[in-house]
């Protein structure tokens, strides 16, 4: 076993158990108790808190410290940290969702192709038990992150992308920001060879490729992201949704703010609408916030929560 092999053999070991004896350690690394003394030494200059404790139960510790320090993952450890934060990149809250994302441009680019493969397929066979909308297409976090990283860095990037009609075409993009509507993200670029703004699907682009080639940023039509994407959905198929509640934007803002543009009417209702959503999920959206619903479009929408609402009376009857 090379040096720089069995210092992390010994890392791992650290991160995965309470207590290890010198002895032990000494017997899994088939070294000497010597060599042992010496690699945790270097733990420590690299900043991991190893304790060691004397006496009978004692042994070698892994402590918390002041700072995170780098981790080292197995396979099956790898793949699910990167399929959790994908899920909360598509279901957290917003700050959650950020830094997700932010976390997946540390992991995802120096992760083996054939754990991101891995990754995906997990994400795409688990449905969160409490999702307020259908489980989304599966992303290639690689995408996910090149996008973000292309957004962040302000460079140009292209891509494989397939319309909602599956035709392919390829993409050089100055890209400015990803977009969650609903489920999904969008990414908003300026299309470079058709000389104008669009908005891309993340799940449906592939093979990014960077072309370090760094631009000043335009604005985009309107000065507001979402709003360019929320404007391009409508008349996707599904039609536009829209309530009035009674309640205020601070209070319906954490509770549906992810998939409704909210607009404040007046001190004790706002007017929420969405595209693109299906009717079953916009039902289940209004209900999340927990307060009086009025003026409900369309009229399918209406009629399915006048439904819903005549049903759950009467099963609550005894």
């Amino acid at each position: 076993m090379s040096t720089s092999t069995r210092f992390l053999r010994l890392l791992s070991l650290l991160q995965t158990h309470r207590y290890w004896s010198g002895d032990e350690l000494a017997q899994r690394l088939d070294v000497s108790l010597r060599t042992v003394r010496r690699d945790i030494d270097r733990l420590r200059d690299l900043g991991y808190p190893v304790q060691a404790d004397r006496g009978v139960g004692g042994g070698y510790q892994l402590a918390s410290g002041a700072a995170l320090p780098p981790l080292v993952l197995d396979d099956e450890e790898a793949v699910a940290l990167v399929a959790a934060l994908q899920s909360t990149v598509h279901s957290g809250s917003s700050v959650l969702a950020e830094a997700a994302l932010r976390a997946m441009g540390k992991v995802v680019p120096v992760l083996p192709a054939r754990l991101r493969q891995r990754a995906q397929a997990l994400t795409a066979s688990t449905v969160p038990l409490d999702s307020q909308s259908p489980a989304p297409d599966p992303v290639d976090p690689a995408v996910l992150v090149a996008f973000a990283q292309a957004c962040r860095d302000h460079e140009r990037i292209a891509f494989d992308y397939r319309d909602a009609k599956g035709a392919p075409s390829s993409r050089r993009v100055e890209p400015v920001q990803l977009v969650n509507v609903g489920n999904r993200y969008y990414l908003v670029a300026f299309d470079l060879d058709r000389d104008d703004w669009r908005s891309f699907r993340v799940d449906r682009a592939q093979n990014p490729s960077p072309r370090a080639l760094r631009f000043t940023p335009k604005q985009v039509p309107g000065g507001d992201a979402a709003g360019f994407v929320r404007a391009g959905l409508r008349g996707s198929g599904h039609p536009e949704v829209s309530a009035r509640i009674h309640a205020s934007v601070e209070k319906l803002e954490p509770l549906i703010g992810r998939w409704f543009e909210i607009q404040q009417i007046d001190a004790d209702s706002c007017l929420v609408r969405t595209e693109n959503m299906d009717l079953r999920w916009a039902s289940f959206g209004l209900a999340m916030s927990e307060a009086r619903i009025s003026d409900v479009q369309p009229k399918e929408l209406r009629d399915l929560l006048n439904s819903w609402s005549k049903n759950l009376v009467q099963g609550s009857e005894e």
